[in-house]
Parts: C-alpha cells; structure tokens; sequence
C-alpha cells in the first residue's frame, strides 16, 4: 500500500524534510562525526532523486534510506581503507620519490577507481588479478602461490579484465 503523504506532492522533498535530520544523526553515530555524516547524508538524498519513481511504493522511508546509506557507508569505509594503505606506503617512499600533492590526488583517486571496479571479484580472484597486472607474475607462479589450478587463474584474470571493461563501458 503506497506511503499516502510521498505519494502527494513533491514526495523527495517531503522525504528530505521528514528524515535528514534522523538520517544524519544515525550516520553521525556509525562515523563519529558529523562532516562525513553530512556528506553522505546528502549523498543518500541524491540516489534517492535519481530513483524518485521508486518513492510512491515506499512503506518504510526510513528502512529504504538506511539500505541507500549502509552502501554508501560500506564505499566510504573501502575508500578509507585504500587511502590509508596508500598514506602508508607514502610514509615509506623516501622524500625525494614522493609524488606531489597533485599526482598523490590523482594516484589516490585512481586507486579507488581500481578498487570499485574490482570491488566484486572474490578475494582469490582480486588477488590474482593483482599479481597479474601489479607484480607481473606469470600464471603458473600465480597459480602456485594461490595453490589453485592453472585453469582457475586464466578464469580470475578472465574475470578481473571483463570487471574492468564493465567498468568503463
């Protein structure tokens, strides 16, 4: 049974007013700040214009935008997550190698592109994909790392290069 008060009017704006507040709020809590929760707030509210048809069936405002905010939350920690792994390696690289804080951008960007787009291989295929592309290692010695078959790993790679053009098309 169609939500009555999304259903009339401008339903988003409705939704928006009914339920920032509460939204940013549970973000400020799984985050521990409010900035990021801001952020992803407004980037929940977004999605949400772009699936507006989706809003006269809406039952649960509150259930569908935290299902929009937990995948959001998830990016934002994955994106985390490779930012710090770079961060890390950077404090290793001596000064005078270190990137400029223009490439740093644009590597660190890059490295979250790479990241979403390999976001759903398995963990095994990821892997082989990485020391295919990254290390440049050979199937064979892929395989024997992995301890899988050759087979297996011409299927990983196979796998990682169509998420990839899957990803740009």
């Amino acid at each position: 049974m169609p939500n009555p008060v999304l259903a009339s009017g401008d339903a988003v704006h409705l939704l928006y007013r009914a339920h920032h507040g509460w939204l940013h709020g549970w973000l400020r809590a799984k985050l521990g700040n409010s900035f990021d929760a801001a952020d992803l707030a407004q980037d929940t509210f977004v999605r949400v214009l772009r699936h507006r048809q989706e809003l006269d069936a809406l039952r649960e405002p509150r259930a569908y935008l935290t299902t929009i905010a937990k995948r959001l939350l998830l990016n934002h920690h994955r994106r985390r997550s490779v930012e710090q792994a770079y961060m890390e390696a950077l404090a290793l690289m001596p000064q005078a190698l270190a990137p400029s804080a223009e490439q740093r951008l644009i590597i660190l960007e890059t490295l979250q592109e790479i990241d979403e787009m390999l976001a759903g291989l398995t963990l095994p295929a990821r892997q082989a994909f990485l020391m295919a592309q990254l290390e440049g290692l050979s199937h064979g010695e892929i395989a024997e790392r992995l301890n899988v078959s050759l087979r297996t790993v011409h299927r990983y790679i196979a796998k990682g290069l169509e998420q990839c053009i899957m990803a740009v098309i």
